[in-house]
């Protein structure tokens, strides 16, 4: 990987469904393997380590959840993807839907959505540009589906991405390789954890 180069005011970290559901061994999708993946890739503690740098930085931090609501089936049928969620997983309000404890912090934002992206039905563009950031360092779950659509939405809005490779997890180790060393190679910059946190610096 060639040197990271990152300016904190101009940076923000998006942190995508680091949810109890998604990454805990008493999750609703521990079963799936994601919660051995995620434990595998120290996805918790890689985490935690960029959102060290970024708050010691001064660069912003903005949270994500994917949330499925109580009696009403939002999320859609149009797509096998949205029918993993819900009714009972990720919903609005429980345990199962909360980010890890520990993560947040202050007052950093959190969106919910009900799409895959991170940009898909939330403030989050406009927060950005108010904010004046040009380059979004994305991390978390699960690599393959809502990190990859939002790194592509990020891009597309014309904001430079960065993904962590170390920083992220998926369902297994080959669904995580495939988004990192094929769909995205082309879209964002892939980098590690300790390369943001010295960019950080």
């Amino acid at each position: 990987m060639s040197e990271l180069t990152l300016t904190a005011p101009t940076t923000a970290v998006l942190v995508i469904d680091m949810q109890n559901d998604n990454v805990l061994p008493n999750g609703a999708f521990a079963s799936t393997g994601a919660a051995e993946h995620a434990a595998s890739q120290d996805v918790i503690g890689h985490v935690r380590t960029i959102l060290d740098a970024a708050r010691a930085a001064g660069a912003p931090v903005f949270h994500n959840r994917i949330v499925s609501y109580p009696g009403v089936a939002v999320g859609g049928t149009n797509a096998p993807i949205f029918t993993m969620i819900g009714p009972e997983s990720l919903k609005r309000g429980t345990w199962g839907a909360e980010i890890v404890d520990g993560l947040t912090a202050g007052d950093e934002i959190v969106l919910d959505r009900t799409r895959m992206s991170a940009f898909n039905g939330t403030g989050l563009d406009s927060m950005l540009r108010n904010l004046g950031i040009t380059t979004v360092v994305v991390v978390g779950v699960w690599t393959n589906m809502a990190v990859e659509h939002t790194v592509r939405d990020a891009a597309d809005h014309g904001y430079r991405a960065v993904i962590v490779s170390d920083a992220t997890s998926s369902i297994n180790a080959e669904w995580h390789a495939a988004a990192l060393n094929y769909a995205l190679q082309n879209i964002a910059t892939i980098t590690d954890t300790s390369a943001v946190v010295s960019a950080l610096s």
